[in-house]
Order: structure tokens, then sequence, then C-alpha cells
């Protein structure tokens, strides 16, 4: 199983990643109207999928600020989701004063079915890891990223090309 580190302890995940060239699984998860939204409703586009922590936290924080400001640049073909256990009130609180528009967040809360079926689930905690995957608009996975400090922002650059990279083809 793979694991991360929290301020350098140790943290078992959930399972396996998906993996590059693999589709993505499916899941449903709610958003900020308690809505239940699937993953594969967003076929035809492509997607960003943001996995953070908490919402409430510094680097979270940074992190969807950062792909907020990234995906106005990006253009209508793409969706940036970030994918947090925070209840779709604190999603939604947050998202307000913090003015962001061009990333929807969507939370795992209920049955950590994301987490799950991404490997990114860290049981000990019920929280999840910090991730980002690339998934093309036929709905398979073209970049993964692991961050293996969950303090840690994840590296953009490679992100924001495999972004590019499936807009050019």
């Amino acid at each position: 199983m793979p694991s991360v580190t929290l301020k350098g302890n140790p943290m078992q995940l959930s399972g396996p990643l998906p993996e590059v060239g693999q589709s993505a699984p499916n899941a449903t998860l709610i958003n900020n109207d308690l809505a239940p939204v699937d993953l594969d409703s967003f076929r035809g586009k492509v997607v960003v999928l943001s996995v953070v922590p908490s919402l409430d936290t510094p680097i979270c924080d940074m992190q969807t600020r950062r792909f907020n400001q990234e995906a106005e640049k990006m253009g209508e073909g793409v969706q940036v989701l970030t994918i947090s256990m925070d209840l779709p009130f604190a999603q939604k609180r947050w998202c307000g004063a913090a003015g962001i528009e061009r990333v929807m967040t969507l939370s795992d809360y209920r049955n950590a079915e994301f987490g799950t079926k991404y490997g990114v689930l860290i049981p000990a905690l019920r929280l999840l890891a910090r991730a980002v995957f690339v998934v093309d608009a036929k709905g398979v996975i073209r970049y993964v990223q692991l961050v293996p400090e969950i303090g840690q922002e994840p590296d953009y650059a490679p992100v924001l090309q495999a972004v590019k990279g499936l807009m050019q083809a």
C-alpha cells in the first residue's frame, strides 16, 4: 500500500492509485448545494482533480487558489475540481470568502467513495491525501501526482503541462 507523510509521520493510504492510461473511476461526490455529482458527468472536458485534505488549511487554500487562477487561462474545455472531505457547507463558505469562481469544490464526506477508488483516503484520519489527477475528455487518466508530504504543495508545472498537451491534442 502506498503511503505519504504528515509532518514526517508515515500515513498509510487506502489502496493503490489509478495509473496513467486507466479509465478514471467514477465516484459520486456532493456539491455545495448538497446535490450528488458523478465524475463521469464531466466527460467531454479535460478534468483536473485537485485533491486536498481540508480547504481550511493554508496549503490547501493556496493550492485551490492557484488552480482557480490557472483555470481562468485554460478555457471552457477544462474543468478543475477540488475534492476534500470538508462538509459542503464549509466548502461553500470557503469559496465565497476566497472568491473562487473557476474551481468547483466537491465533498467526499458521505462514504469516502472517491478516496477509496482513487487510493487517496487516509483511513487513520479520514482525510484525503494531497494529489492531482488529470483526466482526458474520454475519461482516461493522463497524469497522476501523489504529493509525498501532505504539508507541501503539488508541483504545478507538470500538471499544467499535461493539461496543455491535452488541449492541443
